[in-house]
């Protein structure tokens, strides 16, 4: 009986001090409309990075469930932009700088494109997506395809720090 009750004690000790040391948990990624990322900007600037998908893209769930839940990505992010999720399918209008970018359907009428999406990757449709853009909206980069967490903290970091001012993407991706 004394031993059950030492090895529950050691047990619990040892619960107890591995909880106190980890680390605490991020908040998880806030994902906001571009209008909500806008509203944000003007009180508070920071970047914003763009996640184009559609519903259907298996890659863009993968890395929802991957890189975008990576404890260490959430912060980052969460530090330094705002995330945006665009759906390339939505109907829904989006009105920016005194224009409105709406759903453009196909000649077929089977599907479509929201003009946003096509003008942020400058008519080259592929998902996932992610789009950089600096405090006054002007794009950093276009970054096509899935990513996994070290390959997405690197463009973090590449866009956050600025660092596309002393550098191209391509240089410094090889660099590193």
């Amino acid at each position: 009986m004394i031993k059950i009750a030492r090895s529950a004690l050691v047990l619990a000790a040892i619960a107890f001090s591995t909880q106190s040391f980890r680390s605490p948990n991020p908040e998880p990624l806030k994902w906001y409309t571009w209008e909500e990322a806008v509203a944000l900007n003007k009180t508070k600037p920071k970047k914003i990075v763009v996640d184009v998908f559609t519903n259907w893209c298996g890659w863009c769930k993968k890395m929802d469930k991957g890189a975008f839940s990576d404890p260490a990505v959430m912060a980052y992010i969460n530090e330094n932009f705002y995330p945006v999720k665009l759906n390339a399918e939505q109907r829904e209008e989006i009105k920016f700088s005194e224009e409105t970018f709406g759903f453009v359907a196909n000649d077929n009428g089977r599907g479509g494109i929201h003009s946003l999406a096509y003008a942020l990757l400058d008519g080259k449709m592929g998902y996932p997506t992610l789009v950089y853009l600096n405090e006054k909206y002007e794009r950093i980069m276009i970054s096509p395809g899935f990513k996994e967490s070290p390959d997405l903290m690197k463009e973090l970091r590449f866009a956050a720090e600025e660092i596309y001012n002393k550098t191209s993407w391509e240089k410094y991706k090889e660099g590193e």
